[in-house]
């Protein structure tokens, strides 16, 4: 059965998050944002274009006369102005105005430049999230957040805009690469660290469902996930305070990702990210040793990493410092008061945050 989650913005009904299996949905679920004459392009890339676009596209035919696919190369590096560009050429080559409809298909990458195109194209059209990632599905459809890539440092440029509908398809889950499925599985687990330890024993407990990927599990996961990450942006829909939470694991795992040369999926570098500050979390009497050992391991049955090759503990501190939450020199640091009940903290230092590096670094000198 299909699940619906609205989302506020400033205490407004603002948009919803559709949960369900299938896109016999769309039609019904897309209409109240479809005019007469209203031109949709559906903005997708190489790996989803030959598994989703074109039953989306069925779908969205019965609704408008002119429904186009543009197709982006897959990868996080295409996650540039450059793309974005190429985009806005397509939009007005073929004529699109400020009531037409763009439609994000495909997972965070897609989501973040289909969102900020729909936020700079004409000063603003609507769009619709349709994820097809576990990351996107639980994480970054939501929001309004939209951003690209700016020299290698993620998220540099983007605006808030809020989609008119969040569209999930849980049965897209199933052609996702295992390593890809794992990697949006990291924000899952965020989700219960920070606000829910239910929910945080709740996914061990069905650690062996949501790796089969049993859909019913999986729908009910999406939909825990969903309503934690409502809570916080409701709350907080800039990022002006409490929002900023959501960065647990980010702040060491946006500078793994870019010391990688993002060779790394995205979430594998929040579960690393997220094992350094459960560290500095126990180190600082916040966590018991147990509690950081059991975060810890719990990533390893999910197939994420806990430690990692190949980078400099230094590196890793100074990207930290040029990431865009860090402020003059100062990082908002996002740590646990204990499992379920996360806080930011300002006065982290950098002898802290390199023994964490260190803690997650693989040496292969090491026995």
């Amino acid at each position: 059965m299909a699940q619906r989650l609205p989302i506020l913005y400033q205490n407004k009904p603002c948009y919803d998050i559709y949960i369900t299996r299938d896109f016999a949905d769309v039609t019904q679920e897309f209409a109240p944002f479809v005019i007469p004459g209203q031109k949709i392009c559906i903005v997708t890339d190489s790996n989803v274009r030959n598994q989703h676009a074109d039953a989306l596209k069925a779908e969205l035919d019965k609704l408008s006369n002119k429904v186009d696919i543009y197709t982006v190369p897959a990868g996080e590096d295409n996650k540039t102005l450059d793309s974005v560009r190429d985009i806005y050429t397509f939009l007005i080559r073929e004529g699109y105005g400020r009531k037409d409809l763009l439609v994000a298909l495909g997972g965070g990458v897609i989501g973040d430049m289909t969102g900020y195109t729909a936020a700079t194209y004409l000063r603003g059209v609507d769009y619709i999230q349709v994820p097809t990632t576990l990351l996107a599905q639980c994480d970054s459809s939501i929001g309004g957040k939209t951003g690209v890539d700016f020299d290698g440092y993620k998220n540099m440029v983007g605006a808030f805009k809020m989609p008119r509908l969040v569209y999930m398809n849980v049965q897209t889950l199933h052609t996702l690469e295992d390593r890809q499925y794992f990697s949006g599985f990291a924000e899952v687990m965020k989700h219960g660290l920070i606000k829910d330890a239910k929910f945080y024993t709740w996914l061990i407990d069905q650690m062996y469902e949501i790796c089969e990927k049993d859909m019913d599990v999986l729908e009910e996961m999406i939909l825990r996930s969903c309503t934690v990450k409502k809570h916080v942006v409701e709350k907080d829909p800039t990022e002006q305070g409490e929002r900023a939470l959501l960065n647990y694991g980010h702040t060491i795992g946006h500078a793994i990702e870019k010391a990688r040369n993002f060779q790394l999926f995205h979430g594998e570098c929040v579960a690393l990210g997220a094992v350094a500050a459960a560290y500095i979390s126990w180190k600082r009497d916040m966590i018991s040793m147990e509690e950081y050992y059991e975060i810890r391991d719990m990533f390893v049955p999910f197939y994420l990493p806990i430690t990692v090759e190949n980078i400099e503990p230094e590196e890793v501190l100074r990207l930290t410092k040029s990431d865009k939450k860090a402020h003059a020199g100062t990082i908002n640091f996002v740590l646990l008061e204990r499992i379920g009940k996360a806080v930011i903290d300002t006065t982290v230092s950098d002898e802290e945050i390199l023994a964490a590096i260190r803690e997650i670094r693989f040496d292969e000198t090491e026995d």
